[in-house]
């Protein structure tokens, strides 16, 4: 490139560096909207060309921008600048993104008027590229005072017709099959289990609190039904089933292996301990906490009550606070009709501006067609030029290219050269004879005036020494490994022993209480709804009702 190119490219590079926040956004929107079939690869091409639009059209003026855009690709600039120079683009998300860059009156009178200004004139640019791609040539008319020759142009090819692209066939999926929706026959199989051993729980405590005789099974409904009419109090049989179900369930028989032994029996015995020192201060005197443990249940449950209630009230409130947004939501709506009427009217009145702006431009495409026939006469020379300029280069790199084939010949000859010579001398170096026997001598040593040297025999002597030595550890820590073990098992049968007597017992003592807590149950009373609560579900209908009238008025 000579100078004044040069500097054009670095200014070109510069700009579009220093201004790359405002290019991206307008690339990255054509890529979105219009560019959907673009390529990715051709991204810097569209940087360029948006540069050098929007920061330098004023100095390279129209002529040699649309020499810029007819040197490529025509249907790929004609769609880039349509999308760029839209009126309707550029004063509204256009200026509105610049604008966050950059002060909001700076961007309007510094890019946004210059580019309106020229937007009419480059609309005369995209109609020729419109014009181009469809195969149709610009007719000039003639003046009746000069009578100008047509000029010798190339015709253009006409452009290929782009094969459509095949509308991808979706493959038919496979329906849902039935079993998704139905439930899996394991839960009915443990359903009918769960009945069958409540039917058998039933009869067992039926006949261990009466004197009735236990039959086969299964039992039917009718036989268990004529059974409990044997007590006068219904109660009585089916508080008598539970407690027996209860006993089943914590008398199922659970392996435990000796971690869970040893855990449980230092669970036991912690209680144990506990219960003991609880006696003895008893018999020391100390009071019975029982009573203050009462009372700390009840306050307890109070509290409860407290939560419970404030909880009722948040989702109360929640709720209301759904019904006002519901209203709110609809008010919203209306406000939105009434902007959408408002946005019509003023894109017809665009609409009826931008017809006046398109006679305009009819009337000043005739100026750039007489720029475009000038800008033809000097592409001949231009290219006869770059022609000479090419080959000068290409004789220049041939040049280069056979010296530094010779001297990369001459280094390869040197370098066999010198491996020849080494290899010549190790040859020479093996042709020498060697001894390669050596007598050797077991009982003598080395020799290397070591304390702690010695021969090969004494060496296996002691390493026999130390292999019986190694047994007879080995034996020993045989021996007390098998004693820990039954030490350990004896322990752990000791443990089980100890489990099952403190199950037996807690298992008393859950059923007395259990049954307490029955009877404490029973005699309670339901406490009243809290006023807040009652407030709250008034208003929750009052809003209802409200929205619901809203609903019909929309």
């Amino acid at each position: 490139l000579n100078v004044t190119e040069e500097n054009f490219v670095l200014d070109t590079l510069a700009g579009c560096i220093e201004y790359k926040s405002l290019l991206d956004v307008v690339v990255n929107a054509f890529f979105v909207r219009d560019g959907k079939y673009c390529l990715i690869a051709e991204r810097n091409l569209y940087i360029v060309i948006c540069y050098l639009a929007a920061f330098q059209l004023e100095e390279l003026g129209l002529q040699h921008f649309s020499r810029i855009v007819k040197s490529l690709d025509t249907a790929k600039m004609q769609k880039f600048l349509r999308f760029f120079f839209n009126t309707l683009y550029l004063n509204t998300w256009i200026k509105d993104e610049w604008s966050q860059f950059y002060d909001s009156v700076y961007v309007k009178e510094n890019w946004i008027d210059p580019l309106l200004r020229w937007q009419p004139r480059v609309q005369q640019l995209i109609e020729q590229l419109t014009d181009k791609l469809s195969n149709r040539t610009t007719t000039i008319k003639t003046s009746t005072v000069t009578q100008p020759e047509e000029f010798n142009l190339t015709v253009p090819k006409p452009r290929a017709i782009p094969i459509p692209l095949p509308i991808p066939v979706l493959e038919k999926r496979q329906p849902v099959p039935p079993s998704t929706y139905k439930p899996p026959k394991e839960k009915k199989q443990l359903e009918e289990i769960k009945r069958e051993n409540r039917r058998k729980a039933e009869v067992s405590a039926l006949y261990s609190c009466s004197t009735i005789q236990p039959v086969p099974y299964p039992l039917s409904g009718p036989y268990i039904k004529s059974m409990s009419l044997q007590f006068r109090d219904k109660n009585v049989v089916w508080e008598s089933v539970k407690c027996f179900a209860q006993v089943q369930i914590d008398n199922i028989p659970i392996k435990l292996n000796a971690a869970a032994i040893l855990r449980e029996g230092a669970l036991y015995q912690r209680k144990m301990e506990q219960e003991l020192k609880r006696i003895e201060n008893l018999l020391r005197g100390a009071g019975d906490p029982s009573e203050f443990l009462e009372w700390q249940k009840q306050m307890r449950g109070k509290d409860m009550e407290e939560q419970l209630a404030e909880i009722e009230c948040r989702r109360l409130q929640g709720k209301l606070s759904h019904e006002e947004a519901v209203l709110a939501h609809q008010n919203v709506i209306q406000e939105n009709k009434k902007k959408a009427d408002l946005i019509r009217e003023e894109k017809a009145e665009m609409m009826h501006q931008y017809a006046e702006k398109r006679l305009q431009e009819q009337k000043e495409m005739r100026e750039l067609v007489e720029q475009v026939v000038e800008g033809h006469k000097n592409a001949k020379q231009a290219k006869i030029k770059l022609q000479k300029y090419k080959q000068q280069i290409v004789q220049e790199v041939c040049e280069e290219n056979r010296e530094l084939l010779r001297q990369a010949l001459e280094e390869e000859e040197e370098k066999l050269r010198k491996r020849y010579e080494l290899i010549q001398q190790i040859r020479a170096i093996e042709s020498l004879p060697s001894l390669r026997h050596k007598f050797v001598d077991l009982t003598e040593t080395g020799g290397h005036g070591l304390i702690c040297e010695m021969s090969i025999v004494e060496l296996r002597e002691r390493l026999a020494l130390l292999r019986e030595a190694q047994k007879a550890a080995e034996e020993e820590k045989r021996d007390q490994i098998i004693h820990e073990k039954q030490a350990k098992e004896q322990l752990l049968l000791d443990k089980l022993d100890q489990i099952s007597l403190f199950r037996a017992e807690l298992g008393r003592a859950a059923a007395l209480k259990q049954e307490e807590k029955k009877r404490k149950s029973q005699s309670g009373e339901r406490p009243m709804k809290d006023d807040r609560i009652l407030n709250l579900q008034k208003k929750i209908v009052e809003k209802t009702m409200e929205r619901k009238k809203q609903a019909g008025l929309l």
